[in-house]
C-alpha cells in the first residue's frame, strides 16, 4: 500500500499553498481549520488573504475577534474563526507566539481536536501520527476493511488499524497526505473512480464486489429555510458593517420573526454576535474565555 499509493501521491498531488518547501506551522495549522467541512477551492483565496493580513499567530491575537469572522467571510461554520483566533492568542499566552510542535501541547489550544493536533504535528514538524479526516477514513475503510463508508465516528479498532499502517518516521507526514489525497481526488464518497486508483488491485471493497453500505442512508445537510440559513444571513449584514448595526436592519433579512429571533439568540449565545445598549449588535470585541 504504501508504494503504491507514495507513488500515486507523487505524480497527481495538487500543488496547494500550506504543502509548499516556505510553508509556516501557523499556515499549516490555518489551512487545517479552514479546510474541515470546506472544499479546497473556496478556503485558497482565503487562505491567502488570511496569511498576508496575519502571517504570524501574535498578529491575529492582536485583533479583535470580530476581525477574525469578518476575513473569514463566507467559509461557513464561523465559529472556526473564532475559535482559531482563541487558539492565536494561547499561542501568544503559552508559547511565546510559537505554534508547538507536540500533540499534546496541540491538542490543548482551544478548538483543536484529535485530527487537526495530528495533522499539524505530522504536516509542520514531520511528527509520526495516524491522520484520520474523513478522507483517509474512507480510503481505509474501502481498502483494508471492505465497507463502503467508516462509521459515523472513528472506533478504537479504526484507530488502531490506521496506526498499524503509518510507515516509518520519516515516511509517515507523506504517507498521510497522500492518502488524504487520494480520497479528495480518486476514492470520492459519491462516486469513487477505482479505474485511477492505485490501490484497485488490492482494495478489500472493489474485491468484495463494492457492496453497498447498510447503514443509515447519508443525507446532505439541508440549508434553505434553516436556522443556518438564517444565521449566514444575519452574519452577513454585521460583517458589511464597519459599525455596530441596529436591530431593525437585521429584522428586514428574515421574515419569520420567531425563527429569526432564535437565529439571533444562537448567535449571541455562540459567541459570534455581541448584543449592545439601544438594540445594537456587532461582532465581537473579546476574547472568548
Amino acid at each position: 500500500m504504501h508504494a503504491a499509493v507514495l507513488s500515486w501521491y507523487s505524480a497527481h498531488a495538487r500543488e496547494l499553498p500550506w504543502r509548499a518547501a516556505d510553508r509556516t506551522p501557523w499556515g499549516v495549522l490555518v489551512s487545517e481549520i479552514m479546510l474541515q467541512q470546506t472544499p479546497v477551492v473556496r478556503v485558497e483565496p482565503v487562505w491567502h488573504a488570511w496569511m498576508r493580513r496575519w502571517p504570524r499567530p501574535a498578529d491575529l491575537a492582536a485583533e479583535e475577534p470580530g476581525e477574525a469572522i469578518r476575513a473569514w467571510g463566507r467559509l461557513g461554520y464561523p465559529r472556526r474563526a473564532l475559535r482559531l483566533h482563541a487558539a492565536a492568542a494561547a499561542i501568544v499566552d503559552r508559547h511565546g507566539g510559537a505554534v508547538p510542535a507536540r500533540y499534546d501541547e496541540l491538542i490543548a489550544l482551544p478548538g483543536i481536536g484529535d485530527y487537526t493536533a495530528a495533522a499539524v504535528a505530522s504536516f509542520a514538524f514531520g511528527a509520526r501520527h495516524a491522520v484520520l479526516d474523513t478522507n483517509v477514513r474512507r480510503v481505509l475503510a474501502r481498502a483494508v476493511a471492505g465497507t463502503q463508508y467508516p462509521s459515523a465516528a472513528p472506533t478504537a479498532a479504526e484507530r488502531r488499524m490506521a496506526l498499524d499502517l503509518v510507515p516509518d518516521a520519516a515516511t509517515a507526514p507523506r504517507w498521510a497526505v497522500a492518502v488524504m489525497e487520494l480520497g479528495a481526488l480518486v476514492c470520492t464518497a459519491r462516486s469513487p473512480c477505482c479505474s485511477s486508483c492505485p490501490l484497485a488491485a488490492s482494495c478489500a471493497w472493489r474485491l468484495a464486489g463494492s457492496p453497498p453500505d447498510d447503514g443509515p442512508a447519508r443525507r446532505g445537510q439541508p440549508w434553505h429555510g434553516t436556522d443556518r440559513q438564517v444565521r449566514g444571513r444575519l452574519m452577513a449584514v454585521l460583517r458589511d458593517s464597519a459599525v455596530p448595526v441596529p436591530k431593525h436592519r437585521l429584522d428586514a433579512v428574515w421574515t419569520e420573526p420567531v425563527q429569526r429571533e432564535r437565529a439571533l439568540d444562537t448567535l449571541v449565545a455562540d459567541g459570534l454576535v455581541e448584543p449592545l445598549d439601544g438594540d445594537l449588535f456587532r461582532l465581537p470585541a473579546a476574547r472568548l474565555p
